[in-house]
């Protein structure tokens, strides 16, 4: 449907407002969840007719065999990544840096930050991972001065605006964004077909996969046939797949290693249920693909996730290391179906208040004030 002759002029000259950017932070590969949003961004940003410069903070090492080398390869990134900050600010109107904890902080966020501030630019800092509160208390105090250069900090949930809050700073919150195109409700498990559980978070300590496991171990004595994949890469495999052998269930778990960010849906229209085992969270990529996917989601309740979704409504929610509830949860949504239609009905709903056309106006409203553009 073609837009109405009215709105045009007042496209035209929305577009004609658009500030020119500089996104600043990864690019897929490897597709993680903020290398995800930030070629999402840069992507969906360009097309409603902004001007959109990436300085990539995971670019290739040149030559190669740099990436072997762990001192040397810091600074064959770091010195190109900072040119490019210094080149990019010169021709923006406003920087936005994605921003997370630990050294990823010191060695990219503060020094786009500093940088933004040198050229005159103003700098957005969207700060994510759940592990801010940690990463602030223990901080040196410049951390906290450089996030106080920032013109807006901007976070993609409740649970950090609080963790900024209780440090003096204020941030408002704009969500992550889910492309809907890509994902398609599941079709209805055929009766007496094999559940199928999955697992979709990198193999850290911080995400407790080893919870999962043991909660599918107890899900397995009520329904036997289930399966479960594990998505994902990380320094726990070789201690997972010790578990696995431990519980007896070789065979009925697979490791799939790291899963192409365009094989994702097909993963989730293969499932059952998603089972989120993290004891540290934000928003999860993962939480909203499952959503949108019409998966019911069984996850632990921490940080941001009950920001993002509501117990018994859109997910079930569990404490954290508790694979007996986990267990209990996903079986009751296995052995009832009306539970697991309602759950992806409200799912659904939820992942829409993701989708891009819900969460443009957000981003663009700070970029224009930022810039001083007016439509």
């Amino acid at each position: 449907m073609s837009a109405r002759p009215e709105a045009l002029p007042a496209r035209a000259a929305e577009r004609a407002a658009m500030p020119s950017l500089c996104l600043v932070g990864p690019l897929p590969p490897p597709a993680g969840g903020m290398a995800n949003q930030c070629e999402q961004l840069a992507r969906l940003a360009a097309a409603e007719g902004a001007t959109v410069r990436v300085v990539r903070n995971n670019a290739d090492y040149r030559p190669a065999w740099v990436g072997r080398v762990p001192v040397l390869r810091a600074g064959f990134r770091l010195v190109p990544y900072l040119w490019a900050l210094w080149r990019h600010a010169g021709r923006c109107d406003v920087m936005h840096v994605l921003a997370n904890s630990g050294w990823a902080w010191h060695l990219f966020a503060a020094p786009a930050i500093w940088i933004a501030r040198l050229r005159g630019v103003p700098v957005i800092v969207n700060y994510r991972g759940g592990n801010a509160g940690h990463f602030l208390r223990g901080a040196p105090r410049h951390v906290l001065a450089t996030l106080r250069r920032a013109d807006a900090i901007v976070t993609p949930s409740g649970f950090l605006r609080r963790v900024f809050a209780s440090h003096g700073l204020d941030a408002c919150v704009v969500p992550n964004i889910i492309d809907l195109s890509r994902f398609s409700p599941r079709p209805v498990r055929a009766p007496g077909a094999a559940p199928h559980l999955i697992v979709t978070r990198n193999l850290e300590a911080i995400y407790d996969i080893a919870t999962a496991i043991r909660a599918f171990a107890e899900l397995r004595q009520a329904l036997p046939q289930a399966r479960l994949t594990v998505a994902g890469t990380g320094p726990e495999l070789q201690r997972l797949q010790a578990l696995v052998a431990e519980l007896g269930l070789d065979g009925q778990v697979r490791f799939s290693g790291r899963i192409d960010n365009a094989d994702i849906p097909a993963l989730y229209a293969g499932a059952d249920v998603l089972l989120n085992p993290s004891t540290v969270d934000n928003m999860p990529i993962s939480l909203l693909e499952a959503l949108a996917s019409g998966v019911p989601i069984v996850s632990t309740d921490v940080g941001g996730i009950p920001d993002m979704v509501t117990n018994d409504v859109d997910a079930l929610l569990v404490p954290v290391g508790n694979a007996h509830r986990m267990a209990q949860r996903a079986i009751a949504v296995l052995n009832d179906p009306a539970l697991a239609a309602r759950l992806a009905e409200a799912g659904r709903r939820t992942a829409a208040a993701y989708a891009w056309p819900a969460v443009r106006g957000q981003w663009f409203e700070i970029y224009r004030r930022l810039a001083g553009c007016t439509p």
